[in-house]
């Protein structure tokens, strides 16, 4: 079920290997900033992961601010700086 209600939202896909700095990102609406460091979920919720071997490879949340749904990949890119 779970899949099929991220089928029926829009899905902005964000490359981790094209943000510079800390890896914080704007909210696909404008409305706020997302940061990967922030635990405690204030700002998203975790909806999905993929994980190959034993890496993440991809993560989808959704912005506590707006509801949009975010695909975040490049995981593996990242961990091989």
């Amino acid at each position: 079920m779970e899949r099929q209600e991220l089928k029926q939202n829009q899905v902005r896909t964000i490359g981790l290997t094209k943000i510079k700095g800390n890896k914080d990102f704007s909210c696909p609406n404008r409305r706020g900033t997302i940061s990967l460091e922030d635990e405690t979920e204030s700002f998203y919720s975790i909806l999905e992961t993929r994980v190959r071997n034993v890496s993440l490879e991809e993560l989808v949340i959704v912005s506590a601010e707006c509801g949009s749904n975010v695909r975040l990949v490049g995981f593996l890119s990242i961990g091989r700086r």
